[in-house]
């Protein structure tokens, strides 16, 4: 019988790192290293998340979509995906800026790499005064006149900067070009993908004054070259509730802030459940009286057998919903 799966997380060094993973997510990161990333929840390879609670604990996700199939992940799920999970759950600390980057969808991702394309949502969990996010170009650019500002080294010039603040969330689809500023925490939902396109990287070399590689010829026939609309989610945080933020066919992602306990009923929803517990902490009972805490900086998932939760915050919380 499956129970809420909370998974031991994955750290990832960057070049960009920080220290806001340990000061505000409670994450137990050595203080001498710049991590720039927590993988809450994968199934990339080689990166494959370990259940961390319960009877399961030791077993990676691959291994529990194999045995438990669509008892974890839903019927559709699991007859569109297999047993590969399809979610990547991430929490992403940029102490500098990162590099300008593209994803290409799922087409292009399935012809070059036999994977699935990258679209993702980011919501801003902390941001320093004038932080920004790079999204998309200014206006409409012609691709010979963006392959002129890349070789100039002024590709700065043609990119839309937009200020962020906190708890702003931004969708970015394949094919958008961007870049997560300098001071902005973020948790970020997106596709089973580590496939991503690197345009350009501020000229930065590593502690052995080696540049990261560019993708540049890939990432031509992948970039959308339009002006950029706006990609900034509109919602009204409700207390008690859960607030649909947005709804894409990748994925679904709610709000929910409590001050007193909540009861979620699933039954109609085909699909596993995630959360993220962004501020406060919880406790979880479900129908089989299973019950497990999670506190800010943790993730935790549901799997799509249990169909009714109670969330009961101590005594305030506010989480994340992710489901499909």
């Amino acid at each position: 019988m499956l129970y809420p799966l909370k998974f031991n997380p994955i750290f990832k060094e960057k070049i960009w790192g920080g220290q806001k993973l340990n000061s505000f997510l409670n994450k137990n990161i050595p203080s001498n290293k710049p991590i720039g990333e927590s993988w809450e929840i994968s199934a990339v390879q080689d990166n494959i998340s370990v259940v961390s609670n319960g009877y399961l604990a030791g077993n990676n996700l691959q291994e529990l979509v194999e045995i438990y199939m669509s008892d974890l992940v839903g019927d559709k799920i699991y007859h569109q995906f297999g047993i590969e999970f399809p979610l990547l759950i991430k929490f992403i600390d940029a102490s500098d800026i990162l590099s300008v980057q593209v994803h290409p969808n799922d087409e292009i991702a399935k012809e070059r790499h036999n994977a699935y394309g990258k679209n993702e949502i980011w919501y801003i969990i902390d941001a320093e005064k004038n932080a920004e996010l790079i999204l998309g170009f200014k206006d409409t650019i012609a691709k010979e006149e963006y392959i002129k500002h890349l070789n100039n080294k002024t590709l700065n010039n043609i990119l839309n900067s937009v200020k962020v603040n906190k708890d702003e969330v931004y969708y970015i689809p394949a094919g958008k070009v961007h870049a997560i500023g300098k001071g902005i925490l973020l948790a970020e939902i997106q596709q089973t993908s580590d496939i991503t396109y690197r345009i350009y990287d501020w000229d930065r070399t590593d502690v052995n004054g080696k540049s990261r590689e560019l993708h540049t010829d890939l990432a031509l026939d992948v970039i959308d070259f339009q002006k950029t609309e706006k990609l900034k989610s509109e919602y009204q945080t409700k207390e008690n509730d859960a607030v649909e933020i947005e709804k894409t066919p990748y994925f679904t992602l709610n709000k929910i802030k409590l001050n007193q306990k909540l009861e979620r009923d699933y039954s109609k929803l085909d699909s596993f459940v995630i959360y993220m517990i962004l501020d406060g902490e919880i406790s979880l009972q479900d129908e089989n009286n299973n019950k497990e805490t999670a506190q800010k900086g943790e993730t935790i998932l549901i799997p799509a057998e249990l169909k009714h939760i109670r969330i009961v915050p101590k005594p305030n919380a506010e989480i994340l919903e992710i489901y499909i």
